[in-house]
């Protein structure tokens, strides 16, 4: 994969997750007014689901390839968090069907995928070729 579609990854993958963690503050303040605004398809189960597979998919692909150029951790080590704890929220009943604590770890799993994706843009921008390179 080329540099740019690399860095391209990483910018919309920074971007959708920050969007997430947006999405995931905003819900609580929201829900009263959803049908009044006829947004209620945007918190729906289905579309939650969709977005963290999709997060997780677009993640742990961008940062995987990332990886084998780079070889720091940094950016692993704030996505696998920030994915276990989208899942957590999405997956542990007591934890999704409770609005604030809920918006909470949604909110913080979307932020830290977000910045993994910027720690990833920025380790793949410093990134020097040289004899460690492995690729």
């Amino acid at each position: 994969m080329s540099e740019d579609h690399r860095h391209l990854l990483d910018r919309f993958g920074a971007t959708g997750s920050l969007l997430c963690a947006i999405h995931c503050a905003l819900t609580p303040l929201l829900l009263a007014a959803l049908p009044a605004l006829g947004l209620s398809v945007w918190f729906d189960g289905s579309v939650e689901w969709a977005l963290v597979a999709f997060v997780t998919l677009l993640g742990l692909s961008s940062l995987g390839w990332s990886y084998r150029r780079h070889r720091a951790l940094r950016a692993l080590g704030l996505l696998l968090p920030g994915l276990g704890a989208l899942w957590l929220g999405l997956l542990y009943p007591p934890l999704h069907e409770a609005v604030v604590p809920h918006a909470v770890v949604m909110t913080f799993g979307g932020t830290l995928v977000g910045l993994a994706h910027l720690t990833n843009l920025r380790l793949n921008h410093g990134h020097v070729h040289d004899a460690s390179c492995a690729h």
